[in-house]
């Protein structure tokens, strides 16, 4: 949260986490003889971060950057938000999607090694062809819709404050919450609540609080999925990127700290597990831009 104390000044952090745009031919550097597959957050990422989430639109000029960006290279989203909601946003058919922080992932193929079976389910997309959902907190559902109604009664006094349903997960967002006692009111409220359901967990994040289902799963579980059945079942010949801002992503930056390309998107000193950075959504499009020229080149 924006309150916490920051480990170092901007400019001293930057030492640490050099700009990929900045420094683009050095991050390049080790992609020789790879694959490179991206893995991009949403919001904060793709989109800015906006008081109403239901506005969080991308940009055309993005759009069209991980438009090209999917062409050249196996590309997933994923994000906190539904896998619907952030298809919704996007609006991009040659890529994958990865919602509710990686426990809703649709592809065209299943993944034996890291998706068990019972979770997969095989349909049949409006042209045809195969794809595959995994829902790893499928068993949760019924809960995550009572605990939806159960925040909604108790929660509505707070001004500004809403529910969102991610459809595995649910999102309290406070960040048109003006009055800080309110939020210290509110954050006390969702933990009261919280308590009857010992098998979720709460996390924080940008003005908003997380509830998601206590499961061995997360943006860094759905990496390695994904890369599975985009057929790479190591690292030895593949180079993953993965580019978000929030704490959810550090999961993901965690898994390809020392065999990828983890780039956190800040412009304040964090802590982090990302090696390099880029400042906002706008360095985030330029960054693809180049990246998609690299590849060209």
């Amino acid at each position: 949260m924006s309150g916490e104390p920051m480990p170092c000044s901007y400019a001293s952090w930057l030492g640490n986490h050099p700009s990929a745009l900045d420094n683009f031919d050095e991050v390049m550097s080790i992609a020789k003889g790879k694959k490179i597959v991206v893995f991009l957050d949403y919001d904060g990422t793709l989109s800015p971060i906006v008081n109403d989430p239901d506005k969080a639109y991308m940009s055309d000029s993005m759009r069209s950057a991980v438009r090209e960006i999917a062409s050249r290279f196996p590309t997933a989203i994923v994000s906190g938000r539904s896998r619907d909601k952030v298809y919704g946003f996007v609006k991009l058919k040659n890529l994958c999607y990865a919602g509710s922080h990686g426990m809703d992932i649709s592809t065209p193929s299943d993944s034996s090694k890291y998706g068990n079976q019972n979770n997969q389910t095989k349909a049949i997309d409006e042209k045809g062809n195969q794809v595959v959902h995994f829902h790893p907190a499928k068993d949760f559902l019924p809960t995550i819709q009572e605990i939806i109604k159960v925040l909604k009664e108790n929660i509505k006094r707070i001004k500004g404050s809403s529910i969102e349903d991610n459809t595995f997960c649910v999102t309290v967002h406070y960040r048109r919450v003006k009055k800080d006692e309110d939020v210290d009111v509110l954050e006390e409220i969702v933990k009261s609540v919280m308590t009857d359901y010992p098998n979720f967990k709460i996390s924080e994040g940008k003005k908003v609080m997380e509830i998601r289902p206590r499961i061995d799963w997360n943006k860094g579980s759905a990496l390695k999925y994904l890369l599975d059945t985009f057929g790479f079942d190591n690292f030895n010949n593949v180079l993953p990127m993965y580019i978000g801002d929030d704490k959810t992503d550090e999961d993901a930056f965690k898994v390809i700290r020392d065999s990828g390309i983890p780039i956190v998107v800040s412009d304040i000193a964090k802590d982090t597990n990302a090696a390099h950075s880029l400042r906002d959504p706008s360095d985030v499009e330029k960054f693809l831009i180049r990246l998609a020229k690299w590849k060209n080149n």
